[in-house]
This record gives structure tokens, sequence and C-alpha cells, in this order.
């Protein structure tokens, strides 16, 4: 269990003072902080197919990147590269227990954790980053420097490295195992590692309209929706056929946002856009399908874990009649049970005194079965 340390802040006071608006270091944000998982279980989750990693090194003075699977490190030496994978918590039990300490903030904001393992010298560069971090120090040092925001440059280093030029630096400090450096998007900050060491990213992200039109208009293309022709039975003669008059251009715009005013359609892409996993999930389906009076007697007895990286949302004036959100999809379900389906949406993992009063409705038996059968959730022993 990992509790956030603020020093004397609350949440609130966090979220007030620095969130999206300065960046702060927090020292011993986590107390007696201890590696989730070692750097070789890094270095062998990056050798992995479906898992998405980067190296990132320099030769020749030159800056180099290149993405996994990867064989073997034997040839970076001991000093100047660092290892990057991402959707740690896809993979790691252990490592994505660090999310936990950031529930204050919505789930849907959430991108992923990400861990960094880097040899003295290596960094990934000086960047800049379109989304809220919070980057834990673990094992070892590394220097952080981070700039003010502003008119930056940047430039490709590398093919696959987007850097920004110089910077003064408005924090300047290293960080130890606990250590805690909030960056909000848009300030230019740059690692360096002091000693081997490990470190760990939450990183929170928000879209941008381009890409929420983007993909809502692929929703309607999938669905066969937006497909009806501009309209004008009571067209009258002008005179000017060049003119797109203020009544056309009001009936073409209408014909936008008719679509984004269907309330239903929308809350349904948003869903499902919000929940859609940005990285391969690891599932493990069961030996043999679940049956619903066995489920209903584990529940008694073990916890059930969502699946890592799995996301499972709800809209608050829309759950309440049996709609939920899980990973891409929207879910009906008996609305008798909404409050049974918040809990697997707000919760990683439910213990058997969190479903007392669930283990032997039928409806969530049969929601909770299916689940199970879908390797969404799986069985956890209670603690």
């Amino acid at each position: 269990m990992y509790t956030l340390n603020l020093n004397q802040m609350t949440q609130q006071e966090f979220l007030d003072e620095y969130w999206q608006k300065k960046p702060v270091v927090i020292r011993g944000g986590f107390k007696n902080f201890v590696d989730p998982i070692s750097a070789d279980e890094v270095a062998g989750l990056a050798m992995e197919e479906q898992v998405e990693s980067r190296l990132v090194h320099k030769k020749d003075g030159q800056w180099q990147a290149a993405f996994g699977p990867f064989e073997s490190y034997e040839h970076l030496g001991s000093e100047n590269w660092s290892l990057v994978v991402q959707a740690l918590d896809n993979f790691s039990e252990e490592a994505a227990e660090m999310i936990e300490a950031f529930r204050f903030i919505p789930h849907w904001r959430l991108d992923d954790l990400m861990a960094s393992f880097a040899t003295p010298g290596g960094s990934v560069g000086p960047h800049i980053d379109n989304y809220d971090v919070f980057i834990c120090q673990g094992s070892g040092k590394r220097r952080w420097r981070v700039g003010a925001r502003g008119e930056h440059v940047q430039f490709a280093a590398h093919e696959a490295l987007l850097h920004v030029e110089p910077f003064d630096a408005i924090i300047d400090e290293e960080l130890e195992a606990g250590d805690i450096v909030y960056i909000p998007p848009g300030f230019p900050h740059e690692g360096i590692t002091l000693e081997t060491s490990m470190s760990f990213s939450i990183g929170f992200r928000a879209n941008s309209a381009v890409s929420l039109l983007s993909a809502f208009a692929d929703h309607l293309i999938d669905g066969e929706q937006g497909g009806q022709l501009l309209e004008d039975p009571n067209r009258q003669v002008v005179t000017h056929s060049g003119e797109v008059s203020n009544n056309d251009y009001a009936s073409i715009k209408s014909q936008v946002q008719n679509l984004l005013d269907d309330e239903t359609s929308f809350k349904k892409f948003t869903g499902q856009f919000l929940t859609a996993a940005k990285h391969d999930l690891d599932i493990l389906l069961p030996d043999e399908p679940f049956e619903l009076t066995e489920v209903s007697n584990l529940l008694n007895s073990h916890a059930i874990k969502r699946l890592g990286g799995l996301r499972a949302f709800y809209f608050e004036d829309t759950i309440e009649q049996g709609l939920c959100y899980i990973n891409g999809s929207e879910l009906a379900f008996s609305a008798e049970i909404a409050k049974g389906v918040k809990l697997l949406c707000d919760k990683v993992m439910l213990h058997p005194d969190d479903l007392g009063e669930w283990s032997h409705n039928a409806a969530f038996i049969e929601l909770a079965t299916e689940l199970l059968n879908q390797g969404y959730w799986y069985l956890a022993e209670a603690e």
C-alpha cells in the first residue's frame, strides 16, 4: 500500500496550488519507498512483444533511440543509457498499486504508469510533455531540472526523440528514493541519472478537441450515424449565387451541432472512448469458465481484482439507469445493482466484506461471472 505524503498539504490544497499550474518537488512523497519491480524484471518485460518499450542513449555524441522488444543490453555498457517501459500497470500488480495513491484525481484522466531504468549519465534528453506527470524516484539518484512554461523551441534530436532547446531551470534538485517531482504540461524538463537508478512516472493525460472529434467521427461511421444529407425544401431564389447566407451557414453548422447535442449518442461515444485500452492488456482467461453458483460461493471467501490497465467508468446520471463502460464497450445491467457496479468501477480490489450484499444477488452474480470469464476481473486471496 502506497500513501502519498504531500508534506502538510491536503489533496485539495495541492490541486488548488499546483495542479496544471506549476511544478513542485515533494520530498518523501512515498515514505520508505522500495522499488515495486526490479531492474531485471523491467528489462525482461522490454523483451516481450506486447510491451511498449524504448532504449535511449548517445553514440558519438548523437542521440539514439530504439523501440523494443530487445534481445540484450550488454552492448550498451554501464553508462549513459536509459530503458523506458510503458503501461507497467498492465503487467505488474505490485507496481500498479502506486496508482492508488493518486485516486483523488479521476481515473479517466490517467494515462499509464511508466518505469525507467537508467545507468549513470542516462537520460531521455530535455523535452516537454503534453500531460501531467508525477515522477517518483526509486532506487538510486537522479537530478531533475524543470524550466518555466513559455515559448520553447523544440526540435528532432532523433526521429524518435523530440527535444527542447536549453532552458533556465526553476527547479534543479537531486531526487532520492521516495521523492516525487510533479510537472504540469508545457514545462520543459530533463532528468539526468547520477547513479544507476529506477524511477516511476504516473501520467495523467487530457484529449485535444481534434482527437475527440476525429474519434467521434469514427464512432459515427462505425455506427452508421450522421449520414443524413442537408435538406432545404423551402429554398428561396437568390440573387448572389456565390454567397453563403447566414441561414445556410446556420443549417450547415446545425448538422454537426445536432450530432453533438444527441446526449445518448455522444455519452455512449465518450464512455467507450475513455475506457478503450491505451496499451495491450495482459488478459489471462480462466482455465474453465466459472459457473453462477460457483461465483456466488467464491465471492464470500475471495477478493476480486480488476485486471491491470483495464478501464471501467460510469456517468453519474446514467449509472442508476443501468449503464457503465468497460474496455471500450457500453455495458447494460440491471439497475438494481448500480451500487455494486459503482464499487467495481471505483475500486481495483473488492473484498468479501465489500460484496456482502451482492454475493447473493442474482443479477450481480451474473455480471461478476461474465467479467471473470472475460478475464477482466480475477479471483485474489482475501487479505
